[in-house]
């Protein structure tokens, strides 16, 4: 079968590429030089009164609010798991020391599967450090203007934000709930962050 000429198999094939060079231009990164470009941990504070309200189908209670201004370790987007209907894209995020490309450069970075990961040889940083000025956010958009600012964030970017850590409800009891700390790691440690105010730099 053919399409304006063109097989299905070589558009197909074609469609492939396209979709590769999208995402490698997404995951280039912005270089900055040696030096901390985003000096601020998170500021956080408790909810006082939370209202619930209604997102995509979803009772969002909101359990504190949050600012920060970060810089972009990784991005991922994800369509097909449940979590999507609310976070279509993680961001993993560092300030302090973990915004500085000395650093940086001596650390290995991914996502998958709603997590971050990273590997080093030999530390450049304690630890500790490393694990309390880095996070896995999963970006929830309040509008669709934010969802687009966020599918298009790549590696090296700073981003501002303004916004809430939340806790989601589905209709049939399924639950997805922030850490509201940043010195867990493992399952349960990311922010579920409701994203109002997004500033790209």
């Amino acid at each position: 079968m053919t399409f304006a000429g063109i097989s299905w198999r070589r558009l197909a094939f074609i469609l492939l590429i396209a979709w590769g060079a999208f995402h490698h231009w997404q995951q280039r990164a912005e270089q900055h030089g040696p030096g901390v470009i985003a000096a601020d941990s998170p500021i956080q504070q408790p909810v006082s009164h939370a209202i619930p309200f209604q997102l995509n189908g979803y009772q969002i209670t909101p359990l504190a609010d949050i600012s920060l201004h970060a810089r972009v370790l990784s991005t991922q987007q994800y369509r097909l798991d449940r979590a999507a209907q609310l976070s279509p894209v993680d961001l993993a995020l560092g300030w302090g020391r973990m915004s500085d490309e000395t650093v940086l450069s001596q650390i290995s970075m991914s996502q998958s599967g709603r997590f971050y990961f990273w590997r080093v040889e030999q530390f450049p940083i304690p630890r500790e450090e490393i694990e309390q000025h880095s996070a896995n956010m999963h970006m929830v958009p309040a509008d669709p203007r934010i969802a687009r600012q966020l599918t298009a964030i790549h590696v090296g970017q700073r981003v501002r934000i303004q916004g809430q850590l939340i806790e989601a409800k589905g209709r049939d009891g399924w639950t997805w709930r922030s850490s509201l700390t940043r010195n867990d790691t493992g399952n349960g440690a990311c922010e579920l962050v409701l994203v109002k105010s997004l500033l790209v730099e």
